[in-house]
């Protein structure tokens, strides 16, 4: 791998939520005379960033989002993925973040009653606790049999808010594995927001769930896992909350003014303007 694309893949990789569209620009703008087809090297870079975000995609014809990612695609060297909400399978352009090709498809599993528990148990979840799908905001659940995690059932969430005018972005995932063998629910949720007027701050963080017994011995219902995985979003979802809050009432106030000393914002554009070094010695 050459040194330009390692380091586009990179840029790849830390994309904020949201914003691929703009960096790929950005990377053609800067790269295009040196190598035309730096792109089509960059999608084993493009193809880990899709999934890792859980990116939630609508389907030709479709109504509703389903998500990409390592557990619900097909071959390990294809970009071929499945939804059991649907029955569907379908091909993804990881660099156009376009789906195509549905066509009818039912995925094979020992676990199948349980997955279709689940799902039953974790759609309720979704709707009473993520956006619903709209021109700014992309929403989507599902629950397979994981390819990336041999044995284990993966029940992912994802929700997405873009809205450029505002000069924000933010993505929510959350990623379980539930054995049925050993009956234990683990995971990662992730939270990654990016606000960009006047400035350039993110956050982005995240909390490892560890192995987690539920249920009885005999295994846990679709019910019982979803009620798992409602708590712990909610338990993180205040951390997180408290940690923000903590933030902006301790570091940040220590760090700066809220406001100047005249009460009003800086505009940065016109700083040139301002008269910083007469203020300071008193000129007129």
């Amino acid at each position: 791998m050459s040194s330009s694309t390692e380091i586009c893949s990179a840029f790849i990789e830390a994309v904020p939520p949201g914003e691929l569209n703009e960096v790929v620009n950005d990377v053609k703008a800067l790269t295009s005379d040196d190598d035309p087809a730096l792109i089509q090297k960059l999608k084993p870079a493009f193809q880990k960033y899709n999934e890792d975000q859980l990116l939630a995609v609508k389907l030709p014809g479709g109504s509703q989002h389903v998500l990409i990612s390592a557990h619900n695609r097909l071959d390990a060297s294809s970009s071929t993925y499945y939804d059991t909400a649907t029955s569907t399978s379908f091909t993804f352009d990881h660099i156009t973040q376009k789906a195509s090709s549905p066509q009818s498809y039912t995925h094979e599993s020992p676990h199948s009653d349980l997955i279709a528990s689940i799902s039953r148990s974790i759609s309720s979840h979704f709707q009473e606790h993520y956006p619903a799908s709209t021109s700014s905001t992309s929403s989507a659940s599902t629950v397979c049999a994981s390819a990336a995690a041999s044995g284990s059932i993966a029940i992912l969430l994802s929700t997405l808010k873009a809205s450029p005018q505002n000069f924000l972005s933010g993505r929510w995932r959350s990623s379980f594995l539930y054995s049925r063998s050993t009956g234990t629910l683990r995971g990662v949720i992730k939270v990654d927001v990016h606000y960009y007027e006047d400035g350039n701050v993110a956050l982005k963080t995240q909390k490892t769930i560890p192995e987690t017994q539920v249920g009885s011995g005999d295994g846990a219902t679709g019910d019982e896992i979803v009620r798992k995985v409602a708590a712990l979003e909610k338990q993180y979802q205040e951390e997180v909350n408290r940690g923000v809050v903590g933030m902006n009432e301790g570091m940040f106030k220590g760090l700066r003014r809220q406001l100047p000393v005249t009460r009003q914002r800086v505009e940065w554009e016109k700083v040139r303007g301002y008269g910083l070094g007469g203020d300071l010695r008193g000129d007129r």
